[in-house]
């Protein structure tokens, strides 16, 4: 992979591009994204659509007045009523042209993140609104995320189904209902290089049972992560010392199938053997690893963080931990530090531990499993 500087600009901006990051143009994910490059973390190479592109879109289109028209007086307890205006919504996004020169800025943007490497490779499309990821608000999860997408006319397509997904029914009503306006709503999506993920999951840095902010929590399985998230799989949870990275407890999920690329590169499900399903998927080397990923993050941020990672199949050991996410904790940040909380010895163990991924509040949105 060549590391090679592209030019940004009004509708495009690349994760190394060098121009400094805003929640305004990048939203909360790629805002996050260009500040992890810049500060040396392993985030896959990749550009974000600006808000600006979005709000073209929707100007040029005149989508703007008649979501208002649609949303006026709209009940959020009438569910049936808000998925109707929702689908009426979302087809009207993605079914309208993008600006022209917006489109050329992204069909060249894509070109050139694809001239980073020899052959071509599959990118994912990440939705990222500028409400995301917040301290005091979790909006993470409301909006779409798209796998292993290969060409620039599938890319163009589902950047407008990440445009779309702004108005689920889920994201209407939650706005609905905790009186946030429609107006000033805008998008950014993220392109990022795919990650071929042998194991993957998500860690924070402060136990989510509790707040004990003396502890990084880790929630790991084979393959894609999205059967963690949707509760299809069982996770390993691991609970280490933040300071030593000393286990502190340890729960091996069942782990019994993964997603991962078959030889079209489609995502497919997969059931892990016993051997694999009865021993954790990660070494401990690659555990001080996340760990060490994670506290790097929270230094970075200086709160409590929500990190998504995943160790890459193409990658060699040592290379292959890749940082796709971090975000704000936010069920216990806005509370005051807690006591440390006495380690448990292994043998006193009893049960299964609350996996991180339900319990802390981090989402990885809803992931769409395309070719």
């Amino acid at each position: 992979m060549q590391d090679t500087n592209f030019q940004d600009t009004q509708y495009i901006q690349f994760f190394d591009g060098g121009t400094e990051p805003t929640l305004a143009n990048l939203g909360g994910k790629g805002a996050s994204l260009v500040t992890m490059t810049s500060a040396g973390m392993p985030v896959p190479p990749g550009f974000v659509v600006t808000t600006a592109q979005f709000d073209a879109f929707m100007a040029e289109n005149q989508i703007t007045e008649r979501i208002h028209a649609l949303l006026a007086g709209l009940n959020p307890e009438d569910v049936a009523e808000v998925d109707a205006v929702s689908a009426t919504i979302r087809a009207s996004i993605e079914e309208c042209p993008v600006p022209a020169e917006a489109r050329a800025q992204t069909v060249a943007a894509y070109e050139a993140l694809q001239s980073r490497f020899d052959s071509p490779v599959p990118v994912a499309v990440r939705s990222s609104a500028t409400a995301e990821d917040l301290p005091d608000a979790s909006f993470a999860g409301q909006q779409d995320t798209y796998l292993w997408l290969e060409g620039f006319d599938a890319v163009g397509e589902h950047i407008r189904k990440c445009w779309a997904s702004l108005y689920t029914s889920r994201a209407i009503i939650y706005r609905l209902k905790n009186g946030i306006p429609n107006e000033g709503l805008s998008m950014a999506v993220v392109v990022q290089k795919m990650v071929n993920a042998k194991a993957s999951g998500v860690a924070m840095t402060l136990d989510p049972t509790n707040g004990d902010r003396s502890k990084i929590t880790i929630d790991a399985s084979y393959g894609v992560g999205e059967m963690v998230v949707s509760g299809q799989v069982t996770p390993d949870n691991i609970v280490l010392d933040k300071v030593t990275l000393a286990l502190v407890t340890e729960h091996l999920g069942d782990k019994h199938a993964e997603l991962v690329p078959d030889a079209t590169r489609r995502l497919v499900e997969r059931e892990v053997d016993a051997e694999r399903r009865s021993r954790r998927c990660l070494t401990d080397a690659q555990l001080t690893a996340v760990a060490t990923l994670a506290k790097r993050a929270e230094k970075h941020y200086k709160t409590p963080q929500d990190i998504e990672w995943a160790l890459d199949a193409d990658l060699p050991d040592g290379e292959n931990l890749l940082l796709l996410q971090a975000r704000p904790e936010t069920v216990h940040s806005s509370k005051p530090a807690t006591a440390p909380q006495p380690v448990v010895s292994q043998s006193a163990q009893a049960g299964a531990a609350p996996s991180s991924a339900t319990t802390g509040g981090f989402s990885w949105g809803s992931i769409k499993l395309t070719a």
